[in-house]
């Protein structure tokens, strides 16, 4: 009977999720040939368009921050959003830019801490991230230098640093010590792992996540946000009161 009811009767699909509720992005690399993300401004301009028909108001761009590779300073990065912010008047593309950065959690960002040299969003937050092979010893240590220096430290993408999936607890130790969560939006679709999509959907059910950002590179992850629209946990974490994103 239920093989025949699901044949007259399929189950509802969710429809496809409204993100200007979100109104703000807070984890995108849009500013052209400083990082992996847009390589041209044209690519750039599609990418905020984009945004800009989802309903998104702004975008905090956060280019990354790496010793070793991405040597980004704030000079550069804001010289870097100046540009875009022209280019953005010029396409007639009505929508607030501001420009963070994504830091990476290695020998310098300590260092960087207390020169008070760090680019925040919002209310002080700092978005940083760790490598994906293994956790960083230093990482309590980090927590603890932002937090006594007046930052609010944010986790980028926690859901994928897979060295923690049968570890939960470090997720809840970290939660303790006050680490906001950032997921990205596209973990939801199963893109990194499925592994990584289950995880996403646990913290969504356990209120773990303060800020949704897409991390879009290029216009692959755009598709790929489209196709997230109709993920029933997008759905669901949207209705969350804990989300800051409109706040910003």
């Amino acid at each position: 009977m239920s093989f025949i009811s699901s044949l007259f009767f399929p189950k509802p699909k969710f429809a496809p999720a409204d993100l200007s509720v979100l109104k703000c992005d807070i984890h995108s690399h849009l500013i052209p040939g400083i990082d992996d993300g847009a390589q041209v401004m044209e690519e750039s301009l599609q990418i905020i368009d984009y945004f800009k028909s989802q309903g998104y108001q702004k975008l905090i761009t956060t280019p990354h921050v790496m010793s070793d590779y991405y040597k980004n300073t704030p000079e550069i990065i804001l010289s870097g959003l100046a540009k875009l912010r022209e280019a953005v008047k010029n396409a007639g593309i009505e929508i607030e830019l501001e420009a963070a950065a994504e830091y990476y959690l290695d020998f310098d960002f300590e260092q960087k801490i207390d020169q008070n040299k760090l680019l925040t969003f919002g209310d002080k937050y700092v978005l940083f991230e760790l490598g994906f092979l293994s956790p960083s010893d230093s990482l309590n240590n980090a927590i603890f230098l932002m937090q006594t220096n007046g930052y609010k430290p944010v986790l980028a993408h926690p859901e994928r640093y897979t060295y923690w999936y049968r570890d939960f607890n470090k997720y809840y130790e970290l939660k303790e010590k006050g680490v906001l969560f950032q997921m990205n939006i596209n973990s939801l679709t199963g893109h990194y792992s499925l592994d990584t999509k289950k995880i996403a959907e646990r913290m969504v059910d356990e209120d773990m996540i303060e800020l949704l950002g897409s991390d879009c590179h290029n216009m692959n992850h755009v598709n790929l946000l489209e196709q997230c629209r109709k993920e029933k946990y997008l759905n669901k974490i949207l209705k969350k009161e804990n989300l800051l994103n409109s706040q910003l």
